[in-house]
């Protein structure tokens, strides 16, 4: 009985032991990622995004401040005072009568309000800040669209990095095979030690460039996951290989004249000359007159018993007369907004020339994988003919190992001819504007 009970107990004990470990690996199960979700994360929780977005808060603020100037204020006042006076102070000397009145108290309550009729000065400091708040909405876009940018170009050198190494992994699987064979001919007779030796070291060269190969995928993955807010020690699997897609991209022509208009850095330099511009004409506006209402009403007496309604009424205009500091005002606006013009030309060349370049660099991507693939064919079939040829008893494994270093060249071109047409495809989304509409159009995302 006690032998049965103690086989039940090990059985229970097993089948929890086999749950805990069916548990632990779903727990470790690599979070598929892909290139959409990685982009997500990356705008979610990188520090230039989050610190862009409260210079955006920061801004709407100031036009609420700028705002406020050409709106009307109101403020309530409650006062009780317990006050003497002294009548020789106020010019009053009566015979008879003690200098100094005994103290007395008032009780005062009133409203003040004042509404500006006209301020050309605060109504071009209020357009300015707005475009002040456009330029900071634009920065955001533009820190966006590098971000996307960004996190694309990490996806892409971990995508490299693991077609690296499952390259490197199936080159191995092929120098294992190989060295089978030599060994089963030397067996047999029809080969020497000097080909299963030689076949050792390529196996054992294509194993170390598999070690490598590795720890580069997974430092690609690590420095990844850092950039899109996951923890670095994050098991990540990419959702998405490396593969070619072609893209139809647009005409040089075309795309320059709608790449100025949809570029959001271009767009906040012109925000921040029309700032400029309304900072100019608030500065010029220094000198007019500004007009203003406003009013009080409330009650006023000696005791609650006693308060009675008063109030005024009035208007004023105002006048500045001297101010020297609006001619340097004017002197510092007029410095910024040819800065800005130079700016402005400046990044309309760097645009045209980023275009141009990143269509040729597609050209020509697009031209090498095509010839990176045929290659590619080519060495594969070399290795496949050595390969018959040595198992024929015609000729050495030396030709095996030419042919498999030969194809490892051709397959590190391949994956460079399409690392380097997915970054341009990256880059061309850059550079016409509108990244964050158009990137999944270009890198086909479905």
């Amino acid at each position: 009985m006690r032998t049965t009970k103690t086989i039940t107990h090990l059985a229970q004990a097993a089948a929890v032991l086999t749950l805990l470990g069916a548990g632990a690996a779903v727990a470790q199960e690599p979070h598929k990622l892909t290139l959409k979700e990685a982009i997500e994360r990356g705008l979610a929780s990188n520090l230039r995004m989050l610190a862009a977005g409260t210079r955006v808060d920061e801004a709407a603020g100031a036009r609420e401040r700028r705002l406020a100037n050409l709106l009307p204020r109101a403020r309530a006042e409650a006062v009780a005072a317990l006050q003497n006076r002294n009548l020789r102070a106020f010019g009053l000397s009566v015979p008879g009568i003690p200098p100094t009145v005994p103290p007395f108290s008032t009780y005062d309550f009133r409203f003040y309000a004042e509404q500006p009729l006209f301020d050309r000065q605060s109504h071009h400091a209020l357009k300015a800040s707005e475009q002040q708040q456009a330029v900071a909405r634009e920065d955001y876009q533009d820190i966006r669209d590098l971000i996307i940018r960004q996190v694309a170009g990490f996806y892409l050198r971990a995508q490299s990095a693991a077609a690296r190494a499952e390259a490197a992994q199936s080159r191995v699987a092929t120098a294992e095979e190989l060295m089978r064979l030599a060994t089963e001919r030397r067996s047999a007779g029809v080969a020497t030690g000097i080909d299963v030796l030689r076949a050792e070291v390529q196996l054992a060269n294509e194993r170390q460039r598999l070690l490598e190969a590795r720890n580069e995928s997974q430092q690609a993955l690590l420095l990844l996951a850092r950039n899109i807010g996951l923890r670095p020690g994050t098991a990540i699997q990419l959702a998405e290989p490396l593969r070619f897609q072609p893209v139809d991209a647009p005409a040089v022509e075309s795309a320059l004249a709608g790449s100025l208009t949809a570029r959001a850095d271009y767009r906040s330099l012109v925000a921040q000359r029309e700032a400029l511009l309304s900072q100019q004409k608030s500065s010029r506006a220094r000198y007019l007159p500004k007009v203003s209402v406003g009013g009080d009403y409330g009650g006023i007496g000696r005791s609650f018993g006693e308060i009675r309604g008063t109030g005024s009424l009035r208007g004023g205009v105002s006048f500045t007369l001297f101010d020297r500091d609006r001619k340097g005002e004017q002197k510092e606006i007029d410095s910024r907004l040819r800065r800005l013009d130079y700016q402005l030309a400046d990044l309309r060349l760097g645009i045209e020339q980023e275009v141009r370049a990143v269509m040729l660099d597609l050209d020509s991507a697009a031209e090498q994988v095509a010839v990176a693939s045929r290659g590619h064919e080519l060495a594969q079939r070399e290795l496949e003919l050595a390969r018959e040829r040595f198992a024929s008893g015609v000729a050495s494994n030396i030709e095996i190992t030419s042919a498999q270093d030969a194809l490892a060249r051709a397959m590190e071109n391949y994956i460079l001819a399409v690392s380097r047409h997915t970054d341009a495809k990256i880059a061309l989304a850059r550079a016409l504007g509108a990244t964050e509409q158009t990137y999944e159009q270009y890198l086909g995302i479905q």
